[in-house]
């Protein structure tokens, strides 16, 4: 009875091949989804034959300097703070149009190197692998934020050159790693596409009058973004657990650094920007994140990211150490 009975259980416990089996059939299902979705429900920003388009002609569409729809609501950090509060109405319009155009400006660099890193990582993504098709519909649709980004940028007549420069200088030679280290590369992929979200869906449901342009572009890029999250989420959950132990603890106190250092570059303007628009360094430090609201939402920027740490077992003594010291435990 005994023998049979483990016998049983030996056959009831599957195996660390069946494990590996079960984890890529779930991965492989989960792309499907996603690229179904992607080639079904895809958006264009210039055509008026799919989901959603942009009229960029249209009167309602036009970007006039002088209108006050610019001018940064109360739910927006910089737009609440003081300095901002005490400008006149006209000041008020250009400070809150830069800090769109400027933030466009910023998505746009960011997805930029998005691609160019995915180009470098399907180099390596062996035949019939479904991860091959959806990363193309992800740079497909990345392309097409660029443009939207860039077209709304001409249309202000902003002058802003984006992130800060070690950041524009450096892509170059990081983007080339995606192939070698993929998954520090969808790391610092998520840690950019989750505050560009929750930044977006914020503005999208506080702003009570919010210019249609900006609500039309920001429409768009939430709708695809929430997949693009979705992947290099489901990627990770993936490949983290084939680390070696020693891995998993560098990754564990890597993670929130990179997290930490990407918000800054796409949240906080650079010392260019700042002081091309006037904005006083003492402000920016309260704002991006001095103030104890500012820090706030610097914690509530990584949902995503905090419960994948948790669920990968990334946030022991040293993971939560470093959560705390970067300002987003």
């Amino acid at each position: 009875m005994e023998k049979n009975s483990h016998a049983k259980n030996a056959q009831s416990q599957p195996s660390d091949g069946q494990d590996q089996h079960r984890s890529r059939a779930d991965y492989e299902k989960r792309l499907g989804i996603l690229s179904k979705a992607s080639a079904k429900k895809y958006n264009n920003p210039f055509e008026n034959k799919v989901v959603d388009w942009i009229d960029w002609d249209s009167p309602e569409m036009a970007v006039d300097p002088n209108d006050e729809r610019w001018i940064l609501s109360l739910e927006d950090n910089l737009g609440a703070h003081p300095w901002y509060q005490s400008l006149s109405k006209e000041r008020q319009i250009e400070v809150g149009l830069f800090r769109f155009a400027h933030t466009a400006k910023v998505g746009s660099q960011f997805e930029q190197a998005l691609i160019a890193g995915i180009m470098f990582y399907d180099m390596e993504v062996k035949n019939n692998d479904p991860t091959f098709r959806y990363t193309m519909h992800e740079a497909t649709e990345e392309t097409h934020h660029i443009q939207m980004f860039q077209e709304f940028v001409n249309k202000t007549g902003v002058e802003t050159r984006g992130a800060s420069k070690w950041f524009r200088r450096s892509i170059p030679y990081m983007t080339p790693l995606a192939s070698k280290m993929p998954v520090g590369f969808w790391a610092i992929i998520l840690a950019g596409e989750e505050p560009i979200d929750h930044a977006q869906r914020l503005i999208l449901r506080q702003h009570e009058n919010l210019h249609p342009l900006i609500e039309k572009i920001m429409a768009v890029h939430v709708a695809e973004e929430a997949r693009h999250i979705s992947f290099a989420k489901t990627y990770l959950e993936r490949h983290i657990p084939k680390m070696t132990r020693a891995q998993k603890i560098g990754f564990s106190v890597l993670f929130p650094v990179v997290l930490r250092i990407v918000a800054d570059v796409i949240m906080r303007p650079s010392k260019e920007a700042l002081d091309s628009v006037g904005i006083p360094k003492q402000v920016a430090d309260d704002v991006w994140w001095g103030s104890t609201e500012n820090r706030e939402l610097l914690h509530k920027l990584f949902p995503e990211s905090k419960e994948l740490a948790d669920n990968m077992g990334l946030r022991g003594r040293l993971g939560r150490a470093a959560w705390r010291a970067m300002g987003i435990e």
